[in-house]
């Protein structure tokens, strides 16, 4: 039960930190924070993600390729480009380190506006790092592992960070339904999103990229939307625009689709 336990937690932890942080902060700038909570919640993702941490700055910019080029060959991770998420897996790594190396730059439209911790991203690419992380995983599962297939969950925990970054790609890209033609293969994987936090609500965050809640429709829920709400209310983060929907009616009828104002908050 132990284990379970600690492999949900990590799960979640690790899943919140790149849902929140890695996409909606630093890729889309969706709120705002000041520098104690951005560089507590920096520290959070590196604890979080541990092995698998993921450097914001290049995340950002793969991202806001991503969107950019989506489902394009320019997309750094379009699954349909590839025979299998492996080798979009292996490409999106590339790319990845190109940027994390800093071994080319990117186009002026996908530079900047990023949290950036220098002291935290070297210690957190090092090998020592990494393995001293994977190690701590393997020794909680010797501590508390009451069967040996638990220790199949271990590579899971390794990898976390991109795990979470292919079934995102690779299932919103591919598998679901669609509420909006965005001009390319987003999709909404889960109408309830619990397991992945929201993010497979792909085509919805395809049509809106810069609204922090990725449910659209009244049977969709983004549970990471209803944290952010609480963060906002009590001033840890302060949301740049908030959505203020409005029933729409055409010759008397509401239509399904309201209309949304923007406003700052």
């Amino acid at each position: 039960m132990i284990i379970i336990l600690f492999f949900v937690a990590h799960w979640f932890l690790s899943l919140f930190s790149q849902t929140f942080f890695l996409h909606r902060y630093a890729s889309h700038k969706m709120f705002k924070m000041n520098k104690f909570w951005e560089k507590f919640f920096y520290t959070f993702t590196f604890l979080t993600q541990g092995s698998s941490f993921l450097n914001p700055r290049a995340y950002a910019i793969l991202h806001r390729m991503h969107h950019a080029y989506s489902d394009t060959e320019k997309d750094p991770h379009s699954p349909h480009f590839f025979k299998d998420v492996w080798s979009m897996t292996i490409q999106t790594k590339n790319i990845y380190m190109d940027y994390l190396l800093h071994k080319k730059e990117p186009e002026p439209a996908f530079r900047g506006n990023y949290p950036s911790w220098p002291v935290i991203d070297r210690i957190g690419d090092l090998w020592v790092t990494r393995i001293s992380f994977g190690l701590l995983y393997v020794a909680f599962y010797v501590a508390f592992a009451t069967h040996w297939w638990m220790f199949l969950l271990l590579p899971i925990h390794f990898f976390m960070g991109p795990i979470h970054g292919a079934t995102v790609n690779w299932c919103g890209h591919k598998y679901g339904y669609s509420n909006y033609n965005n001009d390319d293969h987003s999709k909404n994987s889960l109408p309830m999103d619990f397991l992945m936090m929201g993010e497979l609500f792909q085509n919805n965050h395809h049509k809106s990229p810069n609204d922090a809640n990725f449910a659209k429709k009244w049977f969709e829920l983004d549970p990471t939307w209803q944290i952010i709400r609480a963060l906002n209310a009590v001033h840890i983060i302060r949301l740049r625009k908030q959505p203020i929907r409005r029933p729409l009616k055409i010759d008397g009828k509401r239509v399904e689709e309201p209309q949304v104002e923007e406003v700052e908050v």
